[in-house]
């Protein structure tokens, strides 16, 4: 897939208010700081579609883009960030779960999962509501170029096997690096498959 043009559509925290028009969608989340924002915009090859902040936690609101006039990119608010208050957290929850449950364009989410860490229980729970509640989803592991090979692969097998504790078989998986490109083709190949598998459904 060949990215035309990428556009801001708008901002909002009520899924109602959401676009209207019945295009494929595809959701980004994970934990704060995970570099979705920088993830977003290698993807698109773009510098700043997506704001980049030093600060975890800056995305606060749905952020809807429109792809090639064919489908929808949905940058959502990370969870997990402490330092955001209790209040607000509890607010993103409840927002990002009326996304997840009403939203009906959403064809697939990408959950992203920093490979240098161990498996999170707030990364695992999260996925384990998307399996509860029937939304697919794609595990990507982000900042691949921050480890050797060696330890990378040690980290995506450690994960691996952690998901197969609660699942009979793996998400599909993408490895990414946003300094290098890393991933790009795969996951724009991907996304363009799902699109041309579920257009009758939009049609």
């Amino acid at each position: 897939m060949k990215i035309k043009s990428a556009q801001f559509i708008m901002s909002n925290s009520n899924v109602t208010k959401a676009p209207k028009e019945r295009l494929p969608e595809y959701a980004f989340i994970g934990r704060s700081n995970v570099g979705k924002s920088s993830l977003i915009n290698m993807l698109m090859e773009r510098k700043d579609l997506a704001k980049i902040s030093g600060k975890p936690g800056k995305t606060q609101l749905i952020n809807h883009f429109i792809i090639n006039d064919s489908w929808f990119l949905v940058d959502l608010p990370g969870y997990g960030y402490a330092q955001i208050s209790k209040k607000k957290r509890t607010i993103f929850q409840y927002f990002i779960e009326n996304y997840f449950k009403e939203r009906e364009q959403l064809v697939c989410t990408f959950v992203l999962i920093d490979s240098r860490h161990d498996p999170q229980k707030i990364d695992i729970e999260f996925m384990q509501f998307l399996g509860t509640n029937q939304i697919p989803f794609c595990l990507v592991f982000t900042k691949a170029d921050k480890l050797g090979s060696s330890k990378l692969n040690k980290q995506i097998s450690t994960y691996k096997k952690k998901l197969l504790e609660h699942w009979e078989e793996l998400p599909t998986c993408f490895l990414t690096s946003s300094s290098s490109g890393l991933g790009r083709k795969e996951f724009l190949e991907f996304i363009d498959g799902v699109n041309q598998d579920v257009a009758k459904d939009f049609t």
